[in-house]
């Protein structure tokens, strides 16, 4: 059994403004730098791989956190494209009839904003990334993305995205898988907090 460990990067000013990222390269700001300074890993965690998203708000997470740890880069744990949405507020999109926003939501899995990429097709991405982990069964930390490790907890419990999670993932919480032979995903403990 390999313990993957999932942790979303720290937050960024869109994230504070509500804005979809994406694949859009956002960095930390000052803020989102400290709040990343003030989380705490546990201790075997350091000396578990890590691996990152190519994105700068994830690769800067990840040094903070992991000052002497080698990171490795894998594009697969990228964000979600979101398309033509990215950069703009999910709650204005709700309000706009032309986005057609709830009809696309209550799609679950099969969701797409337009040009983006769906939930299927990020777990579609990190299943070779997952069974390549499982196949090397050594503890690994990917720092990624909201909708990443959304994608990841639907492949864990077989939530089909559609109404809410079976449980809600909090922010400021890492979350931990533990992986089969073939790399199939469960759930090992949800929510823990980086929060002291």
């Amino acid at each position: 059994m390999t313990v993957i460990v999932a942790l979303r990067h720290a937050p960024t000013a869109w994230n504070r403004d509500g804005r979809l990222q994406g694949r859009t390269d956002v960095a930390l700001d000052e803020e989102g730098i400290a709040v990343a300074a003030r989380w705490r890993i546990a201790p075997d965690w350091a000396g578990y791989r890590i691996l990152s998203s190519p994105l700068q708000r994830a690769r800067m997470t990840a040094a903070i956190l992991f000052p002497d740890a080698e990171i490795g880069i894998d594009r697969r744990l990228i964000e979600m494209d979101f398309g033509t949405w990215e950069g703009k507020r999910l709650a204005e999109l709700r309000a706009d009839p032309s986005a057609d926003a709830a009809s696309r939501e209550a799609l679950g899995l099969d969701f797409r904003a337009p040009e983006g990429e769906s939930p299927r097709e990020v777990q579609a991405r990190i299943r070779p990334l997952l069974a390549r982990l499982a196949e090397l069964d050594r503890p690994t930390v990917l720092v990624s993305h909201k909708a990443v490790i959304r994608a990841l907890y639907a492949l864990a419990t077989g939530w089909t995205m559609i109404g809410k999670p079976p449980t809600k993932l909090r922010l400021n919480c890492a979350q931990l898988f533990r992986l089969g032979r073939d790399g199939t995903p469960a759930v090992e403990r949800l929510n823990v907090s980086l929060e002291g």
